[in-house]
């Protein structure tokens, strides 16, 4: 047997013990969040750390302020940037890089949101696999080469799901949805950029983002697996070591509210209509958090148990999807309620979904719903951070916007704590009914 599979026989030895515990952590009453350990590098690089020796892998994520919202007036930068990182590295091919990894069943992932851009390693700990896998990971963080036939067919891509998305509706109204809440704002332009920005876009470019934003001050360095405070701070050190110290990014410009409601349709040959509705909602760390999550799990993010679900799809069957959330970024993040119905019913769907926000920030909930709502998340919290990927990515989170280091530990006891005057008040503090967007995709009455 070749050697280039370890991680998945390493799995599958361990499915049946890895399930026994995971049943046995969903019947626990509340179980604590692990215990964080937090420290800097010499050369500036935050690193959060949370030890896990129960199993012989390695996870790391490392987050640089380098989203879409660096773009300035290259929309697509970062998230093209991203993708050309294992493309070339340190004098070795795309092919090269790839059978680093998987020589020895190492995974390496990149990527870009809005707020940020990231890399990621799960290896064994095993210094036979780990060694190769670090070195192979260092060379894509350090020195990616961009190559220009590279370069080019990654561009190409781009170009290729910039243009397939001109034909999803879901995708248009997403894209609408954005450029209405935040226009002119860094959110306010799709992650992947425009056509013509991303045909405008050169190797240089690319490079001088990767300069300026892959730096340590810029940086959050995420770890947790089998090694202890001690070896965790010398892979620290050792993948901060290539990485100019450089600046940190200024931060994200306020969003500006919204004046007013707004309705926007936009026709496409569908029987379905798409509709996004919504205004920015709130920042990452704002103190209302754990209200407006608990309370918008009644509203609309609890599935079937949810009211905008009763009344959408069960009491009246308009849609068979229905949902809201809130998406706290660096600066205020999305609210936002979506569908999909016939476009002969779209208007009395949508005005069934607002007279249903507006009825809840009227009354609240009840005694009963977020007496099941606080079971169904403090509940099911502990499978959130079952596995080392779910630790290392909430370490990421934490570090980059700044969460205090007991996040995961008081998160079910700050939702236990919320009552209903406090849902109420929150919602009618950050949700406004009156100041709301709306996109309607498709399912135009005419369309059969």
């Amino acid at each position: 047997m070749k050697a280039s599979h370890p991680l998945r026989h390493f799995a599958r030895w361990w499915a049946r013990p890895l399930l026994a515990l995971l049943l046995l952590a969903a019947v626990q009453p509340v179980l604590a969040g692990p215990a964080i350990e937090h420290w800097v590098t010499k050369n500036g690089l935050r690193v959060y750390f949370v030890p896990a020796p129960e199993l012989p892998m390695i996870d790391i994520r490392i987050t640089f302020a380098a989203g879409s919202a660096r773009d300035g007036d290259r929309p697509g930068i970062a998230s093209l940037t991203s993708r050309m990182l294992t493309q070339g590295a340190g004098g070795l091919s795309a092919d090269a890089i790839a059978q680093a990894f998987e020589d020895v069943g190492a995974h390496v992932g990149t990527g870009a949101l809005r707020d940020m851009s990231w890399l990621s390693l799960r290896t064994l700990s095993d210094p036979d696999y780990l060694e190769p896998a670090l070195d192979a990971f260092t060379k894509v963080l350090w020195s990616p080469d961009f190559p220009a036939a590279d370069f080019e067919r990654t561009r190409n891509q781009v170009l290729l799901g910039i243009k397939a998305a001109e034909a999803s509706p879901g995708k248009i109204a997403s894209k609408a949805f954005y450029q209405a809440l935040y226009g002119d704002h860094p959110y306010g332009h799709p992650v992947e950029g425009t056509k013509a920005s991303v045909e405008k876009l050169t190797v240089a470019d690319l490079e001088a983002f990767h300069r300026r934003h892959f730096v340590a001050a810029n940086g959050v360095l995420a770890i947790t697996g089998d090694l202890d405070r001690a070896e965790a701070e010398k892979l620290a050190e050792r993948l901060g070591a290539g990485l100019p110290a450089g600046k940190a990014a200024p931060p994200t410009p306020p969003v500006p509210p919204l004046a007013e409601s707004r309705e926007i349709r936009i026709p496409f040959p569908s029987r379905q209509a798409h509709v996004y509705m919504g205004q920015p909602g709130i920042e990452r760390g704002n103190p209302d958090y754990h209200a407006l999550y608990l309370g918008n799990h009644i509203l609309g993010g609890g599935g079937f148990t949810s009211r905008l679900v009763k009344a959408v799809r069960v009491e009246r069957g308009y849609a068979y999807s229905v949902y809201s959330y809130f998406l706290p970024m660096a600066a205020p993040g999305p609210f936002q309620v979506a569908m999909q119905t016939r476009g002969s019913q779209v208007d009395d769907a949508v005005q069934v979904g607002r007279e249903t926000i507006a009825a809840f920030l009227a009354d609240g909930p009840s005694a009963d719903e977020i007496d099941a709502a606080k079971k169904n998340i403090t509940g099911g919290f502990p499978l959130r951070i079952a596995s080392n990927a779910d630790i290392v990515q909430y370490l990421a989170l934490i570090g980059f916007y700044h969460l205090p280091l007991d996040y995961l530990d008081t998160f079910t006891r700050q939702i236990e704590a919320v009552d209903g005057e406090q849902i109420v008040a929150a919602f009618r503090k950050h949700v406004h009914p009156g100041k709301m967007v709306t996109v309607i995709v498709g399912g135009s009455k005419e369309t059969p």
